[in-house]
């Protein structure tokens, strides 16, 4: 698939304070998720390229779970870094906006859920942060 998918939000903090806790396994845990139901036990960041970024989801009742994982491919501090998960690209870019700051999200659909549905889960998980 060509079509990227693209999502934002506009987060109330400075681009510094968003990137942290966008981007530290500490702060993950807490927002990466796209549901109550859901929950992120853990999540593993070494954020140079070609470093992994890691993150368990699992419905908090515990009847499912996986492992999201990827590969950097690019990062620029403070502002983008794009990855690669299972031949799909992503893009996530930082822009300041006085006080707040814009995160956009690009990706590449997967072919095996509708592409409304992957937007609604990313988008879920993007507000939730």
């Amino acid at each position: 698939m060509t079509n990227k998918v693209v999502i934002d939000a506009t987060v109330v903090a400075i681009a510094s304070k968003v990137w942290d806790y966008y981007t530290n396994p500490i702060h993950i845990i807490n927002w990466n998720f796209a549901d109550p139901s859901w929950c992120c036990p853990s999540s593993e960041n070494d954020m140079r390229v070609s470093k992994t970024y890691k993150a368990r989801m699992e419905a908090r009742d515990g009847s499912f779970g996986f492992d999201f994982e990827a590969i950097y491919d690019a990062i620029d501090i403070g502002k983008s870094f794009s990855y690669t998960m299972g031949g799909r690209q992503i893009e996530e870019n930082f822009t300041p906006i006085g006080s707040n700051t814009n995160v956009q999200v690009s990706f590449d659909p997967e072919s095996e859920n509708p592409i409304d549905m992957q937007r609604a889960g990313w988008k879920s998980i993007l507000n939730n942060f």
